[in-house]
């Protein structure tokens, strides 16, 4: 790779440059930009009445600039223009002063430039004709579409054909995707881009009644001491880190490895809980058991706000039981007030101190000082708030949730400020439903005929998929066991015999209908690149999708803050927002009420849904429509401020929330389309009280045994995560040539004994690999049993191959017997040696939970040079 070389200048956006406001494309923090688009010939000069930034130019330290990754040239109206993409100097509000990351300080590289990077971007609907993608209009892909649907529909019903989408990708495309498929459609084959189904990924934590993103990023800051559980925010939500949380609460970090984030907090009077990988939930169990027999639990707290007997015994205040959260608060496993809570803790061996050591690696005496930490110890009592992510949750997903919800509340965390248990967050909330998800259609049950959220990966694996829209998921190369998907798509794609040999649409129409009569599987796939496999390979048709920037879009961040994201700049070629793309396949279809024109009549239609739920704008869109304004536009009058849902209407104004839950909310009665959902003063539950509910390990403890890695195989835990620098899939960060010096390649974190077993140092490429992954199969209709054991008697599980190459890293970060490595990049995804049984109460994945033999088999060319990529520790420890 020849070596980045900045610009030496930059040009700065004259005096008349227009300006529009957005926020970053990224994590969940979704900082707030400013994008400066000027026609080419002409750039502004270094002082403030020159330059459309208003600043005197140099400025000083930290001041307001532009740095060449924040500059490009994009076409506005078919003609070239600058475009500098820089974060809100002004901002008081999320990114104070203009505080951003090293990803939103390269937006302006994601544009679309003919001449850079992004020239690849997909451009044109195409279809695979002779087994090469082919452009074709736009109606004749629709059409084809269209027909292989209707053909699915009325010969194998609504759960053959399927969709594989985003959950982030803004409101107005959302909507549309569950407009179609949840409502026109009808099909319960669906999920989001990060789990097998549409079960939550928070269920411990929804069950007792706290919604997960409840917090405002002020409560992490008026937080005394806040317990991190499964990320590092310095690393995936950095500006909540260093706006927010720098000099502020002192911090315990639950996490399998030692972060920049871990290091701060050693450093500033935090503590570091080095878990063993899956065990979170004794500790958390440990913690609460100390905290129980201490008496240090917030006892005012507990008596007004837990539920009591009475509540449980009338179905825990959750109401009717055929549900899947209200089975579960329900059921005797699970189900506790204070009272029996406490007796069954304080009688369970696994939660006993000197167990929940041995089991989690994390020594006695740190279980105990946590505990101390987040009660004061019988002393003051410090403002204690609790925020979890990704870490926690997939890994042992219910139990994990449960416990750590259990741990927050016992110490008086929920519903005050400066005192919360929320989500940080992973992806912004782009998640705008319309129809519900038709639980009544899925196939899938548990015993009891207890109704899930069915499994899409094992239902397509299966063969039961014929026809499948996916939008802007990589899929198979995301999902747990990811080699071992792909293999099933390939069979039911390209190697089925019936291919299209000819570019005539009705011959194209027949060769896909007869392999959906063969048994085999369409595939349609709707992205902004090309992406390796699911459209470079599988995908029968690709469509063009336009992105951010290159239309008006709406969605909330970690806070429930709204704000517009601006179009500035045009799509590429034939490139259509998702949701247009959506609405003429509907009419194609023959479906009514897709008549929408922009991207604000979708962002309008889908108010009356968001109505009396956590992310409520409608009041936004009532005032707009009552003045004679477009939602849109009273979004893009906020600015990059925005608003908090719910939005509210008081005394003749809009007002925003800033947290869930809030005990000190002072609400009079509902104003104009206002709705004063219970959950806004009180837990969500039908009595307003939280919900204590009990984790037995033994619900777990089966399957972690049989996958936890054998050490005298050579196996080690794998683990992956989120680094700084790259977002996601980095699908955009492999086209910034700023960050792919920095990351060339993927890379693994393996302990300086581990590696010096296996021959390994920095920069050697080493394979992983296994054979031991486990897969479950079939068993739609479950009789008997939730546990691995009972899947195993019934046939259900079969063991799959996977391997992923890297860069070796070694580092004392990582504890022995255990790897870490990014988590889903393109080279080589380490999603293939995961474990694709979901959590039987959630049905979601175990991503954190992989395991892997490792084998060198070269030298990377970084090993010995300093051009790109670096081995050195990230854990400098800093103050705040």
């Amino acid at each position: 790779m020849t070596q980045y070389t900045p610009q030496d200048k930059v040009p700065l956006p004259p005096a008349d440059a227009k300006v529009f406001t957005t926020a970053c494309d990224y994590c969940i923090v979704a900082c707030g930009y400013k994008a400066y688009v000027w026609p080419e010939g002409t750039e502004g000069g270094p002082k403030a009445n020159e330059n459309a930034l208003g600043l005197n130019f140099p400025t000083g330290v930290l001041g307001g600039w532009v740095s060449p990754n924040q500059h490009n040239i994009v076409s506005v109206d078919g003609r070239p223009h600058h475009a500098v993409v820089v974060p809100d100097f002004q901002s008081t509000v999320v990114n104070k002063g203009g505080n951003h990351s090293i990803r939103g300080g390269t937006l302006a590289l994601k544009c679309y430039n003919a001449n850079g990077p992004t020239k690849d971007r997909l451009q044109y609907p195409q279809i695979r004709v002779n087994g090469k993608l082919t452009p074709v209009d736009w109606d004749t892909a629709l059409e084809v579409m269209a027909a292989v649907s209707k053909h699915v529909l009325e010969k194998y019903g609504e759960s053959a054909w399927a969709m594989k989408t985003y959950s982030y990708e803004f409101w107005e495309n959302t909507y549309a995707i569950t407009k179609l498929a949840f409502g026109a459609i009808g099909t319960p084959a669906f999920s989001v881009h990060d789990k097998p189904s549409m079960g939550s990924d928070t269920g411990g934590v929804d069950d007792a009644g706290i919604i997960t993103f409840s917090a405002s990023y002020q409560d992490w800051a008026e937080a005394d001491v806040l317990f991190i559980s499964g990320t590092d925010p310095f690393e995936t939500k950095t500006i909540v880190f260093t706006s927010w949380i720098m000099g502020g609460p002192k911090l315990i970090y639950a996490l399998p490895r030692r972060t920049a984030g871990v290091a701060y907090a050693e450093a500033n009077g935090g503590l570091f809980l080095q878990v063993t990988p899956g065990t979170d939930t004794l500790l958390h169990l440990a913690i609460n058991r100390i905290i129980l027999e201490n008496g240090w639990e917030d006892k005012e707290f507990v008596e007004k706000w837990i539920a009591s007997s009475w509540d449980v015994d009338a179905g825990m205040g959750r109401g009717p039981r055929n549900t899947p959260w209200q089975w579960r608060t329900t059921w005797g496993q699970f189900s506790a007030d204070y009272e029996s809570y406490k007796k069954w803790l304080l009688e369970y061996e696994p939660a006993q101190l000197e167990n929940a050591a041995k089991v989690t690696g994390v020594p006695t005496e740190k279980i105990r000082q946590a505990a101390e930490m987040l009660t004061g110890a019988g002393s003051s009592r410090p403002k204690a708030s609790f925020a979890f992510e990704k870490g926690n949750y997939w890994s042992n997903n219910y139990l994990n949730t449960a416990s750590f919800a259990a741990m927050g509340l016992l110490c008086g965390a929920g519903n005050r400020p400066g005192q919360v248990i929320s989500r940080m967050g992973g992806h912004q909330r782009g998640w705008m439903g319309g129809p519900g998800y038709p639980m009544d259609k899925s196939p899938e049950k548990l015993p009891g005929r207890r109704k899930i959220q069915l499994d899409l990966d094992r239902w397509t694996a299966a063969g039961n998929v014929r026809f499948v829209w996916v939008v802007g998921t990589t899929w198979t190369a995301a999902m747990a066991a990811s080699q071992e998907l792909a293999n099933s798509f390939r069979k039911l794609t390209v190697e089925n015999p019936n291919q299209i040999k000819s570019t005539n649409k009705q011959d194209i129409i027949n060769a896909l209908i007869a392999r959906v009569d063969s048994g085999g599987m369409v595939v349609v796939d709707s992205d902004i690149y090309p992406v390796e496999p699911i459209n470079t390979e599988f995908a029968d048709i690709v469509l063009p999708a336009a992105a951010w920037g290159e239309h008006d879009a709406t969605r909330a961040n970690g806070e429930r803050r709204l704000r517009l994201y601006s179009k500035f700049y045009d799509p590429p070629g034939e490139a259509k927002p998702d949701w247009w793309a959506i609405a003429k396949f509907a009419k194609k279809m023959g479906f009514s009420g897709w008549d929408w024109e922009n991207d604000n009549d979708v962002f309008e239609e889908a108010a009356r849904f968001s109505r009396g739920g956590v992310l409520d704008y409608y009041a936004l869109v009532w005032y707009a429509r009552n003045n004679g304004l477009r939602g849109h536009e009273v979004l893009r009058e906020l600015g990059t401020q925005g608003i908090q849902t719910p939005i509210r209407w008081v005394n003749g104004k809009m007002e925003g929330t800033a947290r869930l839950h809030d005990s000190t909310l002072q609400l009079d009665s509902p104003q104009g389309p206002t709705v004063h959902a219970k959950w806004l003063t009180h837990f969500d539950s039908h009595s307003g009280k939280a919900l204590l509910l009990k984790s037995p390990w033994e619900l777990w403890s089966d399957f972690y045994e049989r996958v936890t890695p054998d050490p005298a195989k050579g196996e080690f835990w794998l683990s992956t995560g989120r680094i700084n620098e790259i977002w996601q899939s980095a699908f955009d960060d492999v086209r910034k040539p700023y960050i792919k010096q920095r990351w060339p390649d993927t890379w693994v974190e393996i302990h300086p004994d581990d590696a010096a077993q296996y021959g390994i140092e920095s920069g050697d490429v080493v394979r992983m690999f296994s054979d031991d992954i486990q897969v479950q199969t079939g068993g739609w209709v479950r009789v008997k049993g939730y546990k691995f054991t009972d899947l195993v008697k019934a046939g259900h599980i079969q063991s799959g191959k996977g391997e992923a190459i890297a860069v070796a890293i070694v580092s004392e970060d990582v504890r022995p017997g255990a790897l870490f490595t990014n988590f889903l990049h393109p080279a080589s995804p380490a999603n293939s040696l995961v474990h694709r049984v979901p959590d039987p109460f959630a049905n979601v994945h175990r991503f954190k939970l992989g395991k892997a033999q490792i084998e060198k088999i070269g030298e990377s060319p970084y090993k010995k040079s300093l051009d790109e990529m670096t081995f050195k520790p990230r854990t400098v420890t800093f103050t705040g």
